[in-house]
C-alpha cells in the first residue's frame, strides 16, 4: 500500500493535500467534515487586519462624537481587535480540540504593528503553524519595487520574533524576481511559502456603470501560473517548503503539482464547487496514481518533473511560449 505521509512546516501530515483558508474553514463542523474526507491539514480562514481596521473606521464615522474623544476611539478600537481576535481564539482551540490533523491559523496583514500580539495569542491557543497572508497593492509611482518586498520581510520578521510555530507566507507571483523574493523570506525564517494567493479581483458591471466583483473562484486552468513556478521554486530552492495553490480542482491537478516539486497542494474552490466529498476522490485518486507507477511513497517521484530534473529546463521559462507558436506556423 502507498505511504501518502508527508511534513509541511516540520508538521506530520496523512497526506499532502491541505485545506486552505476560506469561509468554508471558519465552521468547525466543516473542518471535522474534511478531516473525515481526508484532508491532512487546515488552515484556519484568515484574520484580516483591513477588514478590521475597516470595520473600526465605519464605526467611528456613524458617531463624530467617538472622534471628538480619544478615550472613545481608542476604546472601540481596543473592543473591536480584542473581540474579533477572541472569536479567532476560540476558533483555533475549537478546531484543534475536534480534530487529529495540523490546524493552521492564517493572518492576512498589510503590516507588522498589531499584528505581533495577534500572531502570540495565536500560538497559545494552540495552532500548529501560522500562515501570513499577504498582498501589497502598489499604487504609489515613487515607492521602489524593494521597498514593497521589504515590508514583507518586515512583516515575517516582526512575527518571527514572537512565535515559536512554523510560519508560512502566502503570496502572490507580482514579483520581478520570484526566485530571489523566496529565497529571501527562507532567510528570514520562512518554512514554507504558498503559491499563489488568489486575490479578489474586480469586473466591470456595464449594466449599473460601476465596478463589481470577478468570478472568486478558481479553475482548473490557473494551475498553469502556479505549476510553472512551483517547477520552477522547487528545483532550485531546495530547503523551502512550498504549497501550491490555486488551480487544485482534482487529483490530476493534486499529483501535477506533486511532479512539479510541491510539498503539499492546497485546495479551496473545489471544495466549494463539487463540495467537501471531492477531497476523498482527490486522495483515492493520488492513490491509484502511486500504484501505476509502482511509487512507494511522495519523495519517489515528487519533483520528478522540476525544473533542475529536466533535460531541457526552457520548458518551464517563457520563451517555451514562442517555441509553441512558431512549431505549429511551421506546420
Amino acid at each position: 500500500m502507498a505511504n501518502l505521509t508527508t511534513t509541511y512546516l516540520g508538521l506530520n501530515l496523512k497526506n499532502p493535500l491541505v485545506a486552505g483558508s476560506s469561509g468554508l474553514t471558519n465552521s468547525v463542523e466543516k473542518i471535522v467534515e474534511m478531516e473525515k474526507n481526508g484532508v491532512g491539514a487546515v488552515v484556519l480562514k484568515s484574520l484580516f487586519e483591513e477588514q478590521i481596521n475597516n470595520e473600526v473606521n465605519v464605526l467611528l464615522s456613524k458617531d463624530l462624537q467617538n472622534t471628538a474623544y480619544p478615550e472613545a476611539e481608542d476604546y472601540i478600537r481596543t473592543y473591536l481587535h480584542d473581540n474579533t481576535l477572541n472569536h479567532y481564539i476560540e476558533l483555533v482551540k475549537a478546531a484543534k480540540e475536534a480534530t487529529t490533523i495540523p490546524i493552521i491559523a492564517s493572518i492576512n496583514c498589510v503590516s507588522g504593528n498589531e499584528w505581533i500580539g495577534f500572531a502570540r495569542e495565536i500560538e497559545k491557543a494552540g495552532a500548529d503553524a501560522l500562515e501570513i497572508n499577504a498582498f501589497i497593492v502598489p499604487t504609489d509611482r515613487k515607492v521602489k519595487s524593494e521597498e514593497i518586498e521589504e515590508r514583507y520581510l518586515e512583516i515575517l520578521t516582526e512575527v518571527k520574533k514572537v512565535v515559536n510555530i512554523p510560519i508560512a507566507m502566502k503570496i502572490g507571483p507580482q514579483f520581478s524576481n520570484l526566485v530571489s523574493m523566496v529565497d529571501r523570506l527562507y532567510a528570514h525564517g520562512a518554512a514554507g511559502v504558498v503559491m499563489f494567493n488568489r486575490f479578489y479581483e474586480p469586473d466591470i458591471n456595464l449594466d449599473k456603470l460601476a465596478i463589481s466583483a470577478a468570478e472568486i473562484f478558481s479553475t482548473p486552468a490557473d494551475i498553469r501560473q502556479s505549476l510553472r513556478w512551483v517547477g520552477i521554486i522547487s528545483g532550485t530552492l531546495k530547503r523551502i517548503d512550498i504549497a501550491a495553490s490555486t488551480g487544485i480542482h482534482d487529483g490530476e491537478g493534486l499529483v501535477k503539482q506533486l511532479l512539479a516539486g510541491a510539498t503539499v497542494g492546497q485546495v479551496c474552490s473545489t471544495m466549494y464547487v463539487n463540495g467537501i466529498p471531492v477531497v476523498k476522490e482527490m486522495v483515492d485518486y493520488l492513490e491509484q496514481f502511486m500504484k501505476k507507477w509502482n511509487f512507494k511513497s511522495l519523495d519517489e517521484f515528487r519533483g520528478r518533473l522540476s525544473y533542475s530534473n529536466l533535460p531541457n529546463p526552457v520548458l518551464y521559462e517563457r520563451a517555451q511560449f514562442m517555441k509553441y507558436f512558431s512549431n505549429n506556423i511551421n506546420e
